[in-house]
């Protein structure tokens, strides 16, 4: 598979004993990258403490700070449901068979089911459901609001019984990781061209991190990553995609370490040195595109329906970039609301270019 085909995460194992060191090899980057737009739009979540949107809030409550600096909102609306096809929201349903079991993704089915049969069927946003398999991705459906027409399709689709498990150890991890990290590169350029705000859940324990002291890093391997880092972070902004991590596994895998492992990387690489495979985990890509992550729990339907409810009442913001001194230059965004007792989510920044 060449570097244009698709994200190679090819993982050598040193010679040596039964401590040997294992180097990873980052994706190779697409073709090209978009250039960072002088204008980006900042698609905002407020919820209440339950964890519910907010409506109803001006422009005038809000405070957006680039590196720690109040800059200039240039646009503002608030939106509730979809009010135009510029703002329309979409939802996309990603069953992963990759890296889940075949029996959790069979109960998963259940779950999807629930989900989409509740309030007899009507869904608030145009739903896609697509199978994540060894072979790529599969669209079920085109956009439709009738879950129950997409219930009847899911109960026709078959399982794929995968030749990949968690057992096969360091490479069939690898190979997890580089199916899934191809697929979600493709969705985001899938993306990127159509109009609004998609709603991404990805149903899945996510992939491995490769956090292991006997994983060793190279510094050109380590630049591979930071730059894999940084063109996953544009594409998702370009494509106003916001990521879902929910896991179905429930109360089974409620204390694996998977489940909390990514914490330790949520916080932004800045520079090439100091990027690692766990920077490009679902959990991290999630959380840094303003999405939630769930696990521990057996109500996967529930979970989902918390992450569309995110579609309910947003805020677009717009602002002008700065420009930076060298490229690939972090810059956190803050956006802060002035209501006590609310919270804020959005995408945690950008990449800025000279």
């Amino acid at each position: 598979m060449t570097g244009k085909e698709a994200f190679s995460l090819a993982l050598l194992l040193l010679a040596g004993g039964a401590h040997a060191q294992r180097t990873v090899t980052p994706p190779p980057m697409g073709e090209s990258r978009p250039p960072v737009s002088n204008s980006i739009t900042q698609d905002v979540v407020v919820t209440d403490k339950s964890g519910h949107p907010v409506p109803g809030l001006q422009e005038g409550d809000f405070t957006l700070l680039d590196n720690g600096k109040p800059t200039a909102i240039r646009s503002f609306a608030a939106v509730e449901g979809s009010s135009s096809r510029e703002d329309l929201t979409q939802v996309i349903l990603l069953v992963d068979e990759v890296n889940t079991s075949f029996v959790a993704v069979s109960q998963e089915r259940t779950q999807l089911d629930i989900f989409l049969t509740r309030n007899q069927g009507r869904l608030p946003y145009p739903v896609t459901v697509i199978f994540l398999t060894d072979t790529g991705m599969k669209q079920m459906n085109q956009p439709s609001t009738d879950g129950n027409a997409l219930a009847a399709r899911l109960a026709q689709e078959e399982g794929t019984l995968r030749d990949l498990r968690r057992s096969a150890g360091f490479y069939g991890a690898a190979e997890q990781m580089q199916i899934s990290l191809k697929a979600l590169r493709s969705l985001a350029a899938t993306l990127t061209p159509v109009a609004g705000r998609k709603l991404v859940v990805w149903i899945s324990p996510g992939w491995w991190l490769f956090d292991s002291p006997n994983v060793y890093l190279s510094d050109k391997e380590r630049r591979g990553f930071f730059d894999a880092i940084v063109e996953f972070s544009d594409a998702l902004r370009e494509a106003r995609m916001v990521l879902y991590a929910v896991n179905p596994l429930g109360t089974t895998d409620a204390g694996s370490i998977y489940n909390v492992e990514w914490e330790d990387f949520v916080k932004p690489a800045q520079k090439p040195n100091r990027a690692d495979p766990g920077d490009v985990s679902l959990q991290v890509i999630a959380a840094q595109s303003g999405g939630q992550i769930f696990y521990g729990n057996n109500d996967v339907a529930g979970e989902i329906e918390k992450c569309v409810a995110d579609g309910s009442a947003w805020y677009k913001l717009t602002f002008d970039t700065q420009q930076a001194a060298e490229g690939d230059t972090w810059h956190t965004i803050t956006v802060k609301v002035d209501k006590p007792g609310l919270k804020v989510r959005t995408r945690n920044g950008y990449y800025a270019e000279p």
